[in-house]
C-alpha cells in the first residue's frame, strides 16, 4: 500500500519534516486487547525498513538525526492509522531523547493529528522506563505536557529498571506496560507472580491501566487473566503486521 499519496497537500511544516529524513520507513501494526470486552482498543505502531524490514536496518540510517526522525515517525504513523481507517487508540513510541524539544514536537503532531483527521485523545506516546533514567526531571515535565494537551501516555518495558516505583510517586500514565522479562513464564514462577500482583495493586489505587505485553503463551495469558490483568499484548494475540491492521481470533479469549 502507498501510503506518500497526497504528500504534498500538507502543511509546509510537516513537510519539512519529512523530507528532512533522506532514508524510507515503515510501520507494523500489532494490537492491545481488553480480555473483559474482548475488543481491540489499541494499535502500537512498530517501526518498520520500507519492505518490513527489521526496525535495526532503519536506526542504523538515523545517525543524529534522532529528533527529526521522532517527528517523522509520530507523523507517518498517524498518517498510515488514518488512511488505514483505524478508529481504535494509536501507541507511538517515543524515541530517546527525540522528544526532548518539546514545543516543535507536540506543534507537528498536533498538526499532523488535524491534517490526517485522527483525534489527539486516540494517541498514546510510550516511553521506557530507562529512559527516565536519562534525565529524570525534565523527561517527567515534558510527559505531563503531553498529558495536559489530551495524549494518553503509557510506560513501556516496566519492571526492567529501578525507577519503575519513582515514576508512579511522580508521574501517573494512563497505562503500565509489563515488560517480557517480568511475563514470561509467569505461570510457573511464582516470585515474578508476587511482584505482578503488587504492581497491579499499586496500578489499581492509582487509576493506572496494567497491561501485560509479550504474552506468546495460553498459560502466561490464562495465569495473568486470573489476577485480574485485563489488557494484553503479544504474539499468543496476534503478530504485528506490516502496513496493515490484524485480526484477534474470539476464541483466544478463552480460559
Amino acid at each position: 500500500m502507498e501510503f506518500n499519496r497526497g504528500i504534498n497537500n500538507l502543511s509546509d511544516d510537516i513537510l519539512a519534516i519529512m523530507r528532512g529524513v533522506d532514508f524510507e520507513f515503515s510501520f507494523a501494526f500489532q494490537p492491545i486487547v481488553n480480555a473483559d470486552t474482548r475488543e481491540i482498543i489499541s494499535f502500537e505502531a512498530l517501526v518498520r525498513g520500507p519492505n518490513g524490514e527489521p526496525s535495526t536496518d532503519v536506526f542504523s540510517h538515523v545517525g543524529e538525526n534522532l529528533y527529526g526522525f521522532d517527528q517523522a515517525c509520530r507523523i507517518k504513523a498517524i498518517h498510515m492509522a488514518s488512511r488505514l481507517k483505524l478508529r481504535k487508540n494509536l501507541n507511538i513510541n517515543l524515541l530517546p531523547f527525540g522528544s526532548y524539544q518539546t514545543g516543535m514536537n507536540i506543534r507537528a503532531t498536533l498538526r499532523a493529528s488535524e491534517n490526517f483527521g485522527f483525534p489527539i485523545q486516540n494517541i498514546v506516546f510510550e516511553v521506557t522506563e530507562s529512559e527516565m533514567l536519562t534525565d529524570h526531571r525534565r523527561l517527567i515535565d515534558i510527559i505531563k505536557m503531553y498529558q495536559e494537551f489530551g495524549f494518553q501516555t503509557a510506560i513501556d518495558d516496566f519492571g526492567t529498571g529501578y525507577s519503575g516505583l519513582k515514576l508512579l510517586v511522580e508521574y501517573q500514565p494512563s497505562y503500565v506496560k509489563l515488560d517480557r522479562h517480568l511475563i514470561a513464564d509467569i505461570h510457573a514462577n511464582e516470585i515474578k507472580q508476587t511482584v505482578v500482583q503488587g504492581i497491579g495493586f499499586i496500578c489499581k489505587k492509582l487509576g493506572v491501566g496494567l497491561m501485560a505485553e509479550g504474552v506468546e503463551k495460553f498459560e502466561e495469558y490464562s495465569w495473568l487473566r486470573g489476577t485480574g490483568v485485563s489488557l494484553f499484548q503479544g504474539y499468543y494475540f496476534a503478530e504485528p503486521a506490516f502496513e496493515a491492521l490484524p485480526e484477534v481470533a474470539a476464541g483466544l479469549f478463552s480460559s
